[in-house]
């Protein structure tokens, strides 16, 4: 038997803080209590003294790029870096190559992650304008959800038929989650800048072009849509102030039929910071004002905001040097997403207790994960432990993501994780991660 007893944790979870100790027995948590006592051969001790102990993040927005791009990312190279990040669950999206918008395109996914995975996975099953068969046919007892791309990004899978997102909201009874900007908006901005700039538009024009109104235009009609089809809708990737009014925190979050999710990226950049890191934080959508952050803050806070995540995107240093309109969008987060949230909580933005919420519990909640997302006897045992006071500086040598840089690179976190189990395993220990694919696919209680 695999027996691991945690022993003097601040445990973090559902909204509190206290001392204790929590027993691990193979791939479970059997025992959370002020004081577990056992002798010492009969398990492997580790004292977490003065050291948060909280459930594995879950990262329901990721790209690992395989299959197809898999020079960029992989699902072996890019889980890696989640379990060194405190992330022991993950949701990739289709738009791999080729997209996942077939039941066997989708399969294949799930037979790769089984054999080479480091983390829990699930993946999304793609829509088109062409497939609604396929999207139907979709198990929601063991896959997260159905994707929509409302605006072009890596991969154009652009769903623009009304009469297909209709039929799709209003036919499957699976969480729809959605990326949501207008395109018409985007390309007509587009024109003007190109007229302005032709091929050498900056990318500080990217927020510009990408707009706050092509987000509220698209975000706007897919909550109308929701409401009035029944869907049970989830917003990825917030980036506006304007968005935050079509979201409540009036309702319990299991009685919300519309949820939201921010980016660490949305929460840490703004537009200024374009100047200084130019490509290397284009996103989709756009990073935008201060104003804009402030306010998505003030959202996650209040709890009109559910969730945080990464959009983890990974392209290659090469492929983000070219020029801003040759420069594809995203880049890698999963690795440094809990620890910059930390370091929100040491800047007085948010509490530890409500970095678990929005990035253990509510993910957990939202998509009805089985057993996972919280610290309680008979839940599997995703656990990390966080040390708030040990820094650690972002350098090319401890970046585990494949495409070898990061947006963080360079900075200094306070905050560093130092243990990560996923099932009952000690996955990662301080800068290394043991070679145990120890990840499992995600089972849903749906």
């Amino acid at each position: 038997m695999n027996r691991i007893l945690i022993k003097n944790a601040k445990i973090v979870n559902e909204g509190s803080i206290f001392d204790g100790d929590v027993l691990i027995e193979n791939d479970l948590i059997v025992e959370v209590a002020d004081s577990i006592s056992l002798k010492t051969s009969d398990c492997i001790v580790i004292d977490a003294e003065g050291n948060y102990l909280m459930p594995g993040a879950i990262d329901d927005q990721v790209h690992f790029r395989e299959p197809g791009l898999t020079h960029k990312g992989d699902i072996e190279s890019e889980s890696r870096a989640a379990i060194a990040g405190g992330i022991t669950s993950f949701i990739e999206q289709p738009n791999t190559v080729p997209n996942a918008v077939t039941q066997e395109i989708l399969e294949d996914k799930y037979q790769i992650a089984a054999e080479k995975s480091f983390a829990n996975y699930s993946f999304m099953m793609g829509a088109t304008n062409d497939n609604l068969e396929e999207v139907l046919k979709t198990n929601p007892k063991n896959v997260a959800g159905i994707k929509i791309f409302l605006g072009s990004s890596t991969g154009n899978m652009l769903v623009d038929k009304e009469e297909t997102l209709e039929k799709i909201f209003s036919s499957t009874p699976m969480l729809i989650a959605v990326h949501c900007e207008d395109e018409t908006t985007i390309q007509n901005n587009l024109a003007e800048f190109k007229e302005k700039y032709g091929e050498d538009i900056p990318v500080t024009a990217h927020h510009l072009i990408r707009s706050a109104e092509a987000c509220y235009l698209s975000s706007s009609k897919a909550v109308a849509l929701a409401k009035k089809t029944g869907a049970r809708l989830h917003i990825f990737h917030l980036s506006t102030a304007k968005e935050m009014e079509l979201f409540t925190n009036k309702i319990p979050l299991e009685d919300k039929k519309i949820t939201a999710e921010v980016c660490v990226h949305h929460l840490w950049f703004t537009d200024e910071d374009y100047k200084t890191k130019g490509n290397f934080i284009k996103w989709n959508p756009a990073v935008k004002t201060e104003h804009d952050r402030a306010e998505l803050w003030k959202a996650l806070n209040d709890g009109r905001i559910d969730v945080i995540a990464t959009d983890h995107a990974p392209h290659t240093k090469e492929e983000k040097q070219q020029s801003y309109l040759k420069a594809p969008s995203g880049g890698p987060l999963v690795q440094h997403a809990v620890v910059a949230m930390f370091e929100a909580h040491h800047q007085g933005k948010i509490s530890v207790e409500k970095i678990v919420e929005k990035m253990c519990h509510n993910p957990a909640k939202i998509f009805k994960i089985e057993k996972r997302g919280f610290i309680k006897e008979g839940y599997f045992a995703d656990l990390v432990i966080v040390n708030p006071s040990l820094p650690w500086s972002v350098k090319p040598e401890n970046i585990l993501a494949k495409c070898g840089w990061s947006p963080f690179e360079n900075y200094t976190f306070k905050s560093r994780i130092t243990h990560t189990f996923v099932n009952g395993e000690l996955v990662y220990n301080n800068f290394k991660v043991k070679d145990i694919r120890a990840g499992k696919r995600l089972l849903f209680d749906r």
